[in-house]
């Protein structure tokens, strides 16, 4: 990969603080959620993303409303993976629902497919355990994606512009054998997660980018990983991310992976400051989620990178 410049940023030059608003807002006891009128039917501001009870709340820098964690409102949707949502009272006309289904697949995924006949062609925002991303619905308000899971009881909430959505869950029985990372952001930031698999050099087999996603068979022989871009970046002021999987479960292989999030300047992120967030489920243990703030140079820079080394730590990993 061609670098006219880079520019290594250390932890002096970017913001990049544990997310706190949670506790700062709530305290260290979960916000209380009022109990619903109709199980069955239910306002997409009236759900949030439960399957990670504790995580802090979503920023809003990334342009949508915080979400509290409840562990009552995902008790309430247990079973009953479908419950149609809507914007109308709840005695409102259902002869043009919102469906979602999630099905686990191989990778410790999840397939997600939405029909919203009524709703072709419109954005509609995904939401799971702090990740968010957007789409946009086919003509015939369909969509279908596929999405690494970060919680074995996955809740996935699809909200559209104007309050109408639905929920799915799947039970991910084999995420723990997987480390994940993501970086998630708004628009076009020129942002992007590297991993490069031991000791591997830029744009060699095993740096695994966005312009080199890696092959999912080697992941399934545990040989290598492989990296997955959510969202339409052709839709404007998106949600977009990208999602790096490593198979620590079942590799031979010993060494480290270095992980870092990389920026191209650009005619669109020159002179601004450029926000995103890092999620990270690694060892088995629990979610680690990082807010970055970077100030980009001037537009004289175009076509140069920033490389930061922070916030991200290298996977550390042991043959099985």
């Amino acid at each position: 990969m061609t670098r006219a410049k880079t520019y290594i940023l250390g932890l002096g030059t970017f913001v990049c603080a544990l997310t706190i608003g949670y506790i700062m807002q709530f305290g260290f006891a979960l916000p209380r959620t009022q109990p619903q009128a109709d199980a069955s039917r239910m306002m997409v501001s009236e759900i949030v993303d439960t399957s990670s009870v504790g995580l802090p709340r979503t920023p809003s820098v990334l342009g949508k409303p915080a979400m509290p964690d409840s562990a009552a409102v995902l008790a309430s949707v247990e079973g009953n993976p479908n419950l149609p949502l809507a914007t109308d009272d709840r005695t409102g006309d259902l002869t043009c629902p919102v469906d979602l289904a999630a099905t686990a697949t191989a990778g410790a995924m999840v397939t997600l497919s939405l029909s919203a006949p009524c709703l072709g062609g419109e954005r509609v925002t995904v939401h799971h355990n702090g990740l968010m991303f957007t789409e946009v619905t086919g003509k015939d308000g369909s969509l279908e994606v596929v999405v690494p899971a970060l919680a074995q009881k996955a809740l996935f909430i699809a909200s559209f512009d104007n309050g109408d959505g639905a929920v799915a869950s799947a039970d991910v029985t084999s995420l723990g054998f997987y480390d994940r990372v993501a970086l998630q952001w708004k628009g076009n930031t020129g942002l992007q997660l590297h991993a490069r698999e031991f000791d591997a050099p830029y744009g060699g087999s095993g740096h695994i980018w966005n312009a080199s996603t890696g092959d999912f068979a080697k992941t399934a022989r545990g040989e290598s990983g492989f990296l997955i871009q959510l969202g339409d970046a052709g839709s404007p002021d998106a949600l977009l991310a990208e999602v790096y999987s490593f198979p620590v479960g079942t590799t031979e292989s010993t060494g480290s992976i270095a992980l870092s999030i990389e920026a191209e300047i650009t005619a669109d992120n020159c002179g601004t400051e450029v926000e995103a967030q890092s999620l990270e489920l690694t060892g088995g243990g629990s979610m680690q989620v990082h807010d970055i703030s970077l100030a980009v140079p001037d537009c004289d820079s175009i076509g140069d990178f920033l490389v930061l080394k922070k916030p991200l730590e290298d996977l550390t990993i042991a043959s099985n």
